[in-house]
């Protein structure tokens, strides 16, 4: 019993919250329903450990718990930030890495809304000179905030915890008196008939002010994001320059995006780029 135990306690170290949280949650995508007993097989885990993170989940309103498992709810939730960061990781440091090519030397300034691909993109960042960059995300701010080769500035607002941004009055009264360079939009869903959309109506108001005061927009965006539509629009694609995202990006939707004059630029983990014809 303590061999199994002591075994139990290995993996679960193994793979962390966030890590079985986003494997829960692709699993209730795809099916609707899972099985703690199979769950927990499948990642190598004890039956308690997937049973308190499915009541974690449902504490948050993003699955119902059911005897031995869970369902999905019927309607699209946001998944917070904190299990989106380590999920395609290397996708979307690859992504990042793409879009700093469009940058160029000089003082200029750049935005940055919230996300996992987009703190990516900070971490980046972090590293040039003559930069101001303003955002409304506290986990980029996090990111850059002790970097003193950079001029940081954040917007007020209220924090919305599933994404770490701030929102309301005080942050679209900030990006209203600023004249952005580039701005890096991460978005939940872009699709070719609809535009850019989020799922939270006072982000999209934030994150479309954002896009109408930069000069550039570059979206950046995973294979999961393209093609999909959800609750609020942002802004149409005649405002994006540049999407970039991975290769399980949908090829046909890619193409429809490129034909609104969009950039489309599919990022490597090796490092390399290609633009869909």
């Amino acid at each position: 019993m303590e061999n199994q135990m002591a075994r139990e306690r290995t993996s679960a170290s193994t793979m962390h919250r966030s890590e079985r949280i986003s494997a829960i949650l692709e699993r209730l995508a795809c099916g609707g329903t899972v099985n703690a007993v199979d769950v927990a097989k499948e990642l190598g885990v004890s039956v308690a450990t997937i049973r308190r993170d499915l009541s974690l989940l449902d504490e948050q309103n993003l699955l119902i718990r059911t005897h031995g498992g869970a369902v999905g709810r019927t309607m699209a939730h946001e998944v917070p930030v904190c299990y989106r960061e380590g999920k395609r990781r290397a996708a979307k440091q690859a992504i990042a890495r793409m879009a700093m090519r469009c940058m160029t030397s000089g003082q200029q300034v750049v935005a940055i809304n919230g996300g996992s691909t987009t703190a990516e993109v900070a971490r980046l960042l972090a590293t040039w000179t003559d930069l101001t960059v303003v955002t409304n995300a506290l986990n980029v701010a996090a990111a850059l905030v002790n970097k003193p080769r950079l001029k940081l500035v954040v917007t007020g607002g209220v924090a919305r915890p599933n994404s770490y941004e701030l929102v309301g009055p005080m942050a679209e009264g900030a990006f209203g008196r600023l004249n952005i360079d580039t701005a890096f939009i991460g978005i939940d869903g872009i699709n070719a008939a609809t535009g850019l959309s989020t799922y939270d109506t006072v982000e999209a108001q934030i994150n479309a002010l954002m896009i109408s005061r930069a000069r550039r927009v570059v979206v950046v965006a995973d294979g999961s994001k393209i093609g999909r539509n959800v609750l609020a629009h942002v802004a149409d694609l005649r405002l994006v320059n540049e999407l970039v995202t991975d290769s399980t990006a949908d090829s046909e939707e890619l193409a429809a995006i490129a034909a609104w004059g969009v950039r489309v630029t599919i990022a490597e983990p090796g490092g390399r780029g290609t633009r869909p014809v």
